[in-house]
């Protein structure tokens, strides 16, 4: 099951990469949604090799999933995999400029199954493809405006 959506954003391509780089800040805020995260390398700058485990609560019951950067072309692409039990995910940003203070991101999601129930549950993610769409088109726009208002005000 695949997901995807741009949005074009009034920032450099080379800001946008930064802002997306600043997994601190990821981190943060999915602790204060309640998800466990706990970072496994110890590089000390952004790249292939970084490494996340985190468990949290998703339909009642609590989820475990490994992340890890796979690619970091800077300021162009970055791409994380993602492990959990019987699922595999693709998340990639992939950054354009459009123009000196424009840039495109592409951001896609790719959910595969290799368990029967995370089959099922890919199954009724599909059912609700045009909810979950809009959700994270939604979500994806949010983001991407609040990066646009991250670089204005210079931080």
């Amino acid at each position: 099951m695949k997901f995807s959506t741009r949005e074009d954003i009034e920032a450099p391509v080379e800001a946008v990469f930064d802002m997306l780089c600043d997994f601190e800040r990821f981190e943060r805020s999915a602790m204060r949604r309640g998800a466990e995260v706990q970072r496994m390398d110890d590089l000390r700058v952004p790249g292939v090799g970084m490494t996340w485990r985190a468990a949290f609560n998703f339909r009642g019951k609590k989820r475990e999933l490994e992340l890890e950067m796979v690619t970091l072309d800077r300021p162009n692409e970055m791409v994380l995999e993602s492990m959990s039990p019987g699922l595999i995910g693709q998340m990639s940003f992939e950054m354009m400029a459009l123009a000196r203070n424009r840039t495109r991101l592409l951001v896609q999601l790719e959910l595969k199954p290799l368990t029967l129930s995370a089959r099922l549950l890919v199954q009724s993610f599909k059912l609700a493809k045009t909810s979950l769409t809009r959700k994270y088109k939604a979500r994806v726009a949010d983001y991407a405006k609040g990066m646009e208002e991250r670089y204005a005000r210079g931080g």
